[in-house]
């Protein structure tokens, strides 16, 4: 879209109340749980949440949107020996096998591979060490401040560990992530690796994309230090709600807890503005101004501000749907959505009729024309 400045800045309560207080948060099992609005950045839980624990592989979750981040997904990596020696589960990798990073991402996400993970480590940062470096440093942009990673696939150590809450804050970061979203909320997939590449299947381990219907990921994780580790996020109406537990003996049960009192309290409506008054202005045309119109309506939190940002004219032509603005919808200071404003009706360019021009006559012309003037009068 061309410049876009803010001629025109309204305001509009889309409903009274995002949150009912009066609602019972519900029992956990779990040492540590958090609960969190992605949209909003809410938190609507927290049960020792900054409590430091290990993760399990649910570090997997860091490591996976690393791997997407690095802006060459299918890039395609022999693998080694090295890469593949480590302890647990697998996404069934030997040396001598052909992956893409995408596919290694799958490996990771559903079937929990540490193959997967130790071959990204040592590919994107050349080793463990290397890697885990990588991995802070996005943690501290995400603002995950009691978080330290030492490993890429969760495997235990002394000084790699996370809280409920800084997990939930990763979750969120990869909700924008369309990629990753893909990848973590299926069940299955079909892909094609080896020496040489044949087709397999691999099984998502996260139970709740079976038992919980608006449920769209993430990871689990588990090591006898840990305990059950989960987390999870569910989609409804607009709203993304995500979900952590840190040592949790029923965490299926306590997710979906968790979840259905995050979508009790937090409501969503329907996000939209009346531009009946709003009109635009056209230069070159015979029609000074068109109506305007939002170019869909969305789902999103109630007690969400609009704010209209205009271009203050166009030139013509303008065709009905050429975007002209932005409808920016806020909670709390966040932009929650954003929905393009169009032009609902058509406006032509003026036709503009060529000025025909004369050129001006020589003096010879001149001269010739008054002597052919005279000899005619006479």
């Amino acid at each position: 879209m061309k410049k876009i400045v803010s001629a025109v800045s309204a305001v509009v309560i889309i409903a009274l109340t995002a949150v009912i207080p009066s609602a019972s948060e519900p029992y956990v099992s779990a040492q540590s749980a958090a609960l969190l609005c992605a949209e909003s950045g809410e938190f609507l839980l927290l049960r020792n949440a900054d409590k430091k624990l290990s993760m399990a592989s649910t570090t997997k979750i860091m490591t996976s949107l690393l791997a997407l981040e690095a802006a060459e997904p299918e890039r395609e990596i022999t693998v080694t020996k090295e890469m593949v020696s480590v302890e647990g589960t697998s996404m069934g990798l030997q040396a001598g096998d052909s992956v893409s990073l995408r596919e290694l991402v799958f490996g990771m996400l559903l079937q929990s591979g540490n193959d997967a993970a130790n071959t990204v480590a040592t590919v994107l940062g050349c080793g463990a060490e290397g890697f885990a470096e990588m991995m802070n440093r996005r943690a501290a942009e995400i603002g995950m401040a009691n978080t330290n990673f030492v490993t890429a696939s969760g495997l235990d150590d002394e000084e790699h560990y996370s809280t409920a809450r800084d997990m939930a804050l990763l979750a969120a970061e990869c909700m924008k992530n369309p990629e990753f979203v893909s990848i973590c909320s299926k069940k299955t997939a079909r892909l094609t690796y080896g020496n040489p590449p044949y087709e397999r299947t691999l099984t998502n381990h996260n139970r709740l994309l079976w038992s919980y219907p608006d449920a769209i990921g993430v990871k689990t994780g588990f090591t006898k230090k840990s305990g059950r580790c989960l987390v999870s996020a569910a989609r409804r109406n607009g709203i993304t709600l995500i979900a952590v537990t840190l040592n949790a003996p029923d965490d299926w049960s306590d997710h979906k807890a968790m979840l259905d009192y995050g979508f009790s309290v937090c409501k969503s409506s329907l996000l939209t503005c009346d531009l009946s008054q709003m009109k635009l202005k056209i230069c070159g045309s015979d029609k000074g101004f068109v109506p305007v119109r939002l170019s869909e309506v969305k789902q999103g939190l109630e007690n969400s501000e609009c704010v209209l940002l205009m271009k203050p004219f166009e030139y013509a032509p303008v065709r009905v749907g050429d975007c002209v603005g932005k409808a920016v919808f806020v909670y709390n200071g966040r932009t929650v959505a954003e929905i393009n404003i169009e032009a609902a009706e058509d406006a032509s360019a003026s036709v503009i009729q060529p000025q025909t021009h004369q050129p001006e006559k020589g003096f010879f012309t001149k001269l010739f024309e008054k002597i052919k003037e005279f000899f005619v009068q006479r």
